[in-house]
């Protein structure tokens, strides 16, 4: 069960984040800095996402408590909100809305890339959020909690070897390898989506 559980908590939010998917895009955000200054930007800004992660893994749980929310309810708000970020990879809507951030990003001069629009949105953004709380809910017992902390932080340091790499991996894909594997990935998150909603629905069933 704890297998089970660690495989679909990394397939998930390694999807969302999308270590690979996010490189070109640190490339175009940092692309006027120092070798050095993008290296300390790129770790910066996993450090803040996995820390937000990490956060609502711990206390999201308790919040959805507090506000009266059920977890088959959340489950299916949740898996619609996946699926949504899912077919937005699919059609390629997620890379241009990540792009147009970015640029805003650079055009309002913000010195704080790490925080925005790296970490937030790009990073730790609503759909992350949401499935690391999703993910906190059907842990069943602390270690199982342990064990999507220690998948955040794989994720988080994936994509900090993403960044660090950035520009190879850019030339590696080229612009067909980026959008074969951008819709690749998101029809595996779509169907992980509608599985979370299937759940869902049937907890509230019985």
């Amino acid at each position: 069960m704890l297998i089970e559980y660690v495989i679909s908590a990394f397939v998930t939010l390694a999807i969302i984040v999308d270590p690979v998917g996010l490189a070109p895009i640190f490339v175009g955000v940092t692309a006027d800095l120092p070798p050095k200054a993008r290296r300390a930007v790129g770790v910066r800004a996993c450090f803040i996402a996995a820390t937000i992660l990490i956060g609502a893994a711990l206390a999201g749980d308790a919040l959805l408590r507090r506000l009266g929310i059920s977890l088959p309810a959340f489950e299916i708000a949740g898996g619609l909100l996946l699926f949504w970020i899912g077919a937005e990879m699919v059609y390629g809507a997620r890379s241009e809305r990540d792009t147009k951030t970015t640029e805003q990003a650079v055009e309002e001069h913000i010195p704080h890339l790490a925080a925005f629009p790296l970490a937030i949105p790009l990073m730790a953004g609503p759909g992350a959020i949401a499935a690391t709380v999703l993910l906190a809910g059907l842990a069943r017992d602390p270690a199982m909690l342990a064990a999507l902390i220690g998948v955040i932080v794989v994720v988080c340091g994936l994509t900090m070897v993403g960044f660090l790499f950035a520009a190879p991996i850019k030339r590696v894909l080229g612009v067909t390898g980026q959008i074969v594997l951008s819709r690749l990935l998101g029809i595996i998150l779509a169907a992980l989506a509608v599985q979370y909603v299937v759940n869902g629905v049937r907890a509230i069933w019985h």
